[in-house]
């Protein structure tokens, strides 16, 4: 584990694609070790905010700083090693692999190796342990030789979950992690994703639409409308802020 949570710095990051402004001008301080919840209406630019964070678009304009580094030119894999983790808004999983191989493999290439899946684990081995460790501490100890593809929906999210935790990343991006969760597994996942957080051992960002449920797990949140951030306050000032409430809030029934 990281011994410092890396801060996110967002400094005025556009992205236009074939003429049209995707983001604009986007500028975000998350401070090491926060939980931050992103929201705004369908086409808001939440999910490629996120893709832009974490290395899968380059924007057209401005600056993406972790940890007070810059790493608007780094790849994807530069930045899971720099400690950049996230899920997305469908479940990402090999689904022929037991969950604790599907962990597993994560620890290992975190750890310097590759995605061999020839390599037999030893039981002492580090990436095995460090897998072994978050499988247990999301709950799914009783599912760690389960196919990932045979468990539900709501462990498969948990899974994910664990992986961050294995790896070690320092900030988490959760892209809508209760979506196609049943309410029966929403405590169970919140639990886990304050276990993630750690008290603010990592940073997290999470974009969700269960409003309810962000509201009461996030510090910081951040209100996203055509491109941009349109506020960016506590949960309590965001609901009683009324530009947020004529912009999205008022019209999310």
């Amino acid at each position: 584990m990281h011994d410092q949570p890396p801060s996110l710095h967002i400094e005025g990051v556009g992205l236009r694609i074939g003429g049209a402004t995707i983001l604009e001008d986007v500028h975000l301080d998350v401070a090491a070790g926060a939980m931050v919840g992103v929201i705004g209406p369908n086409g808001a630019g939440k999910t490629t905010l996120f893709n832009v964070i974490s290395g899968i678009m380059r924007p057209t304009s401005g600056t993406v700083a972790l940890g007070g580094t810059d790493i608007t030119s780094m790849s994807v894999p530069a930045r899971a090693r720099a400690g950049l983790g996230r899920t997305f808004q469908t479940s990402s999983y090999f689904p022929r692999l037991s969950v604790l191989e599907n962990v597993r493999i994560a620890a290992q290439v975190q750890l310097g190796g590759n995605y061999s899946l020839l390599r037999f684990p030893r039981r002492t081995d580090e990436a095995t342990e460090k897998a072994r460790g978050a499988i247990e501490a999301v709950g799914l100890a009783h599912r760690m030789d389960a196919m990932a593809g045979d468990i539900s929906h709501g462990d498969k999210r948990k899974l994910e979950i664990a992986t961050l935790m294995a790896i070690d990343t320092g900030i988490a991006l959760l892209d809508e992690p209760m979506a196609g969760v049943g309410s029966g597994d929403v405590d169970g996942l919140v639990a886990r994703i304050r276990d993630l957080h750690g008290g603010g051992r990592r940073t997290v960002l999470m974009v969700e639409h269960h409003i309810d449920v962000l509201l009461g797990l996030v510090d910081m949140v951040a209100v996203m409308h055509a491109g941009s951030i349109l506020a960016y306050d506590t949960p309590e000032q965001i609901m009683t802020n009324p530009i947020v409430q004529s912009a999205y809030l008022g019209n999310a029934a």
